[in-house]
């Protein structure tokens, strides 16, 4: 499992390390593994062109002592300071000594023709405290970054991102490749700040687990793979759980549809169908149960799923909350369902919002909640008192009881296409009615929905239906 930490948790990890280390020696460590990444990205090393930005903290020094090491190897090493007056003095003399050269930033044209020509960019910019957007001159250089062919090494994460939320409040440089030091931080996980950061490579640098809870975790197949249920030898249908379905209307037939190949495929032993598509749920997947007499007197399920398509059936979705049984919240659901039912219910509830669907609940623009999506999902948890999976470019899952943040690794964009929301609502009840908690539930779907987009897209448009029948093929994935 990766897992993320806050920049104050980060930096008191670090200070305790270098209290048992020679002065100096964990940047040097850094500089280390990022003058190894910045090679391998690089190719061929000797007769490079390499371009240092350097602001005043250490993560300019980390740039500057990596540019000497490269400078070494025979790259042309250009270190170009933002604040001359207070760049890292030991990194300067070091890059000086390899037979490095040192521009200042306010010299406009000869610096940017230094980038333009660059084979490679170090952004050393701003460190892990850095709040707000770049300042000005940053900005400038940063224009003239996204102008040239060179590529983009960030350290540590790219500057004028937030290291704690993901936030990208104001211009940011946009990186190939970032390498952090130590753990990942936040701001690499979760978007718009992920978008900016490229490929992540994490860099040892012999920190101890921090003590603290970690802000974020991001699931690997090993987690996914101990989530999973499997059936034994004494397992029947409903010992392995029946999940119920209440979505689809007779303008949307489809999402019920959809759903129910989710569910299908999710590891519960029966999916029970309710609702007014039970004709073309039937002659799509005849194994499902359907009823027309609505959730209460459906029969038992171990979990409900419903909303998907379900219009302005607020009775159905009213029924459905007063179950005392896991119940996921997904599209007109969300809509329908009254705020308080959600929050008084002792049955585990996961919500499934998309951005729009979570600024409408928390009364904002879409745009503050695509801004600022890790504060988003924790408010929204905690205001309905469910365990709520934030779909989107960056797909999040949090508890109302607070703890890590899981962020999904997986998934595709070709993911946004009509019903693909449908299936992870089916998958993700199917799993909770197997018996995984909300946040597990919700966090093994969205990995195996997203493992599944990747598989039936293979770098071309796909559908829902074509997500649906290849999450076998990503749930044998993750099984190895």
């Amino acid at each position: 499992m990766r897992t993320a930490y806050s920049v104050e948790t980060v930096r008191a990890a670090e200070r305790a390390l270098m209290a048992r280390l020679p002065e100096g020696a964990l940047m040097q460590r850094a500089a280390a593994g990022l003058a190894a990444a910045c090679a391998e990205l690089l190719g061929r090393v000797y007769g490079s062109r390499v371009v240092l930005l350097v602001g005043s903290g250490d993560n300019g020094g980390d740039a500057l002592y990596a540019g000497a090491r490269l400078a070494r190897r025979g790259a042309g090493v250009t270190a170009v300071l933002l604040t001359p007056g207070r760049a890292h003095g030991g990194g300067l003399a070091a890059l000086r000594r390899a037979g490095g050269a040192v521009a200042p930033a306010d010299g406009a044209g000869p610096v940017e023709e230094l980038l333009l020509r660059a084979d490679l960019v170090v952004d050393g910019i701003v460190g892990i405290g850095g709040k707000g957007g770049l300042r000005p001159d940053a900005e400038r250089l940063a224009g003239v970054v996204a102008r040239s062919r060179a590529a983009v090494v960030a350290v540590d994460l790219p500057s004028g991102v937030d290291a704690d939320t993901g936030e990208v409040r104001g211009a940011a440089l946009r990186a190939d490749l970032t390498v952090t030091f130590g753990t990942y931080k936040p701001g690499l996980l979760v978007d718009p700040a992920r978008e900016y950061a490229g490929v992540v490579r994490l860099v040892d640098i012999g920190l101890e687990p921090p003590p603290a809870d970690a802000e974020l975790e991001a699931l690997q197949h090993a987690d996914v793979d101990r989530l999973l249920p499997v059936p034994t030898g004494e397992s029947d249908k409903y010992r392995r759980g029946v999940v119920g379905i209440a979505a689809g209307s007779a303008r949307y037939p489809g999402a019920a549809v959809l759903a129910v190949s989710g569910a299908l495929r999710g590891g519960a032993g029966a999916v029970r169908y309710v609702g007014p598509a039970g004709d073309a749920v039937i002659a799509r997947f005849p194994e499902t149960l359907v009823s027309d007499a609505g959730p209460a007197r459906a029969g038992r399920v171990q979990a409900w799923v419903v909303g998907p398509g379900a219009g302005d059936d607020a009775q159905t979705v009213s029924e459905v909350l007063e179950a005392d049984v896991p119940v996921l919240l997904d599209a007109d659901g969300l809509r329908l369902a009254e705020r308080d039912a959600v929050r008084r219910r002792t049955a585990p509830t996961l919500m499934t919002p998309h951005a729009g669907e979570a600024a409408a609940l928390l009364g904002v623009r879409r745009e503050e909640v695509e801004g600022a999506r890790l504060a988003a999902v924790r408010e929204l948890a905690a205001v309905y008192r469910a365990t709520v999976l934030l779909k989107g470019s960056t797909t999040l899952v949090a508890d109302s009881a607070g703890g890590p943040v899981r962020v999904n690794a997986t998934g595709t964009p070709w993911l946004a296409t009509a019903g693909s929301g449908d299936v992870l609502s089916g998958l993700a009840g199917s799993l909770l009615a197997a018996g995984l908690g909300a946040a597990d539930a919700g966090s093994a779907a969205a990995y195996l929905h997203g493992l599944a987009g990747r598989f039936a897209a293979d770098g071309a448009p796909t559908g829902a239906h074509d997500v649906a029948s290849h999450i076998p093929d990503a749930w044998r994935d993750v099984r190895g």
